[in-house]
């Protein structure tokens, strides 16, 4: 008589990501960690490193007709600020009153420790006919660069693939349940710069002033309305986070001033279509002014959807069963990985309440911990139904 395996815990693998230091770039013993829990459960784990930046891939099952549910995640996080502003340890993954504390406890080592204990005890309990598969990078609060992205290069070129995947970043505003995230809106930055001709401000007509002419053209910017938003998208948005001069004296007309504005674009949108217009503004204003601009741009990711559909429903389904509380499909928020893993497969996201990520005493209720490994078990039950 077989004696029964204790279920995975996911507050205890939450605790020990957290005692982990893996603030970006450092893997902090996170994924070898991870890489040893799922090695035990005859997952076959594969370092995916590129650049000095860890990466983990994980594969319980074989390759072939079966299906693949895939997550995906991150153990990095970002820096704790004045250590003296905590009142309890950023690393010490400490539970007071059913509540853990520490940096990433909400982003998302929580999400990461659920889906990892629900995929072990899934494979152990349901073996499936297909395979499961873990994506865990150490680099999504920075670049990105050499995160997802390397996983997603390494597994085309080793002929490894996800069918569909679910993100574990933390997507409900206030309410567990609240919120599956089907796309996301796109995210860039432009940086411009104005040169004119220094002088003295008592002889502003043997000077050309840069300011009144940068001025000119954030307010153009500033006052355009990209759009007013899609089916599934609310409208673009064009934020001027800095105008910068460097300029100590009063009595100087500066030669240069910068200018930086960061845009969130919804699917009416390219970032390409978005760097033409910033362009022709820029050359219009320099035309009006006779100030050369210069603009240079980044550009995070472009935006995407994931038409509702199976997927959307399957995680909705799991979300509503678990919680009582029917999830809004929604593109709000930021930018994520699943910027990345949308050119493999569908993607869609779901986790824990947001509330606290990236704030002093980060932290997460210990019982949601338990309600999103469920959720994640119902999910890989349904889809290998």
């Amino acid at each position: 008589m077989s004696v029964p395996q204790t279920p995975a815990d996911p507050v205890e693998l939450t605790a020990a990501l957290i005692r982990c230091a893996s603030v970006t770039p450092d893997e902090g013993g996170a994924l070898v960690l991870l890489a040893d829990l799922l090695t035990k459960a005859g997952f076959l784990c594969t370092r995916c490193d590129r650049n000095g930046i860890a990466n983990l891939h994980a594969r319980w099952g074989q390759l072939g007709n079966g299906r693949v549910f895939g997550f995906n995640g991150h153990t990095d996080v970002v820096p704790v600020g004045n250590r003296a502003d905590w009142q309890h340890d950023p690393f010490g993954a400490e539970i007071v009153d059913g509540v853990m504390y520490g940096r990433g406890a909400c982003d998302m080592k929580s999400g990461v420790a659920a889906f990892a204990a629900a995929a072990v005890d899934f494979v152990r309990d349901t073996p499936p006919d297909g395979a499961v598969v873990l994506t865990i990078t150490g680099d999504e609060e920075g670049d990105g660069v050499d995160g997802t992205t390397a996983i997603l290069d390494w597994m085309t070129e080793n002929g490894e693939r996800m069918d569909v995947c679910l993100v574990g970043e933390p997507t409900c505003p206030e309410t567990m349940g609240q919120m599956i995230k089907i796309g996301r809106r796109g995210s860039m930055t432009a940086y411009f710069t104005a040169t004119g001709v220094q002088g003295h401000s008592a002889y502003p007509h043997r000077a050309k002033n840069p300011l009144p002419a940068m001025a000119r053209l954030i307010d153009r910017l500033a006052r355009h309305e990209l759009d007013t938003g899609t089916a599934h998208f609310d409208a673009s948005t064009l934020a001027v986070t800095t105008i910068d001069t460097g300029n100590p004296a009063n009595n100087v007309i500066p030669a240069t001033c910068r200018a930086t504005v960061n845009i969130r674009f919804n699917d009416a949108h390219s970032s390409a279509g978005i760097i033409e217009w910033l362009q022709s503004e820029a050359a219009l204003v320099a035309g009006e002014t006779e100030i050369a601009f210069a603009m240079t741009t980044k550009v995070s990711g472009e935006s995407f959807l994931t038409p509702p559909g199976d997927l959307s429903a399957l995680v909705a389904r799991a979300v509503t069963a678990e919680t009582g509380v029917t999830p809004e499909l929604s593109t709000t928020g930021g930018t994520s990985d699943a910027r990345f893993v949308k050119d493999h497969c569908p993607v869609v996201e779901f986790g824990l309440v947001g509330r606290t990520m990236h704030q002093v005493d980060e932290c997460v209720d210990v019982a949601q911990i338990h309600q999103l490994k469920a959720i994640y078990s119902r999910v890989l039950t349904d889809f290998f139904a």
